[in-house]
């Protein structure tokens, strides 16, 4: 999935957009954007078809492979219209089952189904990322194995993949500080890290937080993340990785996003 969307910068309520032509480029987000990521509660219950959807990302995150063996991870989508959100009360993201699905406030109160303590440790973590950023559809976290390796060593993962330039992380994936999961100081620790813009955090001695409109684009820019941690430990071996050079990042991501404009090429 690619549309010149994917290339806008999730928005902040009180940071400016790191890259202004992006945002002019872009159409704007309206409400539907987030609406196409659930469906509204139906009168205060999750609803079947709202549940099958949480599933579906749930089982696409495990899919895209940015995940670790034992599947381990949290999916939550915003409710649109709602105060609340979905969350994948499972102890794993491989064959989630249905009736693990449950329904939390904004504020971080469950409002229906059972969350055990190890996933409700976590729910802070989902719900600023929400408060933060009013165009948030889908948060997700994972242990995935190569990002994970940077978290560990509290490293940055730099811009050497190109598609880092061209997805919204064009200065490369930030490390947040530690804090025990789910924590405020791991929370206030995110938030530092975070720089207007960016969509994904690794989280030191944790894992990987990604954040964005619709559960697609959160699934990609996850899977980039993986891919450019995988590539830089392998490059390790052989001279290390070289960034894109910081003056060509934005021609990546325009020439992406002219690209995208013009559509499928036929003959």
């Amino acid at each position: 999935m690619c549309s010149q969307e994917a290339f806008a910068p999730v928005t902040s309520r009180s940071r400016s957009n790191i890259f202004e032509t992006n945002r002019r480029a872009c159409k704007s987000i309206t409400s539907s954007t987030i609406a196409n990521t659930i469906a509204t509660v139906n009168d205060g219950v999750i609803t079947p078809v709202a549940i099958n959807h949480v599933i579906d990302v749930a089982q696409r995150v495990v899919a895209s492979g940015a995940i670790s063996a034992n599947g381990h991870g949290n999916v939550s989508l915003r409710v649109a219209g709602s105060d609340e959100m979905y969350f994948t009360g499972g102890s794993s993201l491989r064959n989630h089952p249905a009736a693990a699905v449950v329904r939390v406030g904004l504020d971080g109160a469950l409002r229906e189904g059972e969350l055990p303590p190890i996933q409700g440790a976590v729910v802070a973590m989902h719900t600023a990322m929400y408060a933060d950023n009013p165009d948030v559809g889908c948060v997700l976290h994972t242990h995935s194995p190569y990002a994970t390796a940077y978290a560990v060593a509290r490293r940055p993962i730099g811009c050497w993949v190109e598609a880092l330039a061209m997805f919204g992380l064009p200065s490369g994936v930030p490390v947040a500080g530690y804090g025990p999961r789910g924590s405020d100081q791991a929370v206030a620790n995110i938030r530092a890290a975070i720089s207007p813009g960016v969509p994904a955090v690794l989280l030191a001695n944790h894992g990987v937080l990604v954040f964005h409109r619709t559960p697609d684009l959160a699934i990609m820019v996850g899977g980039i993340v993986e891919e450019a941690a995988q590539a830089g430990i392998r490059a390790a071996s052989i001279g290390g990785p070289v960034e894109v050079p910081e003056e060509l990042r934005a021609a990546a991501l325009q020439r992406a996003m002219a690209f995208e404009a013009q559509g499928t090429a036929r003959a």
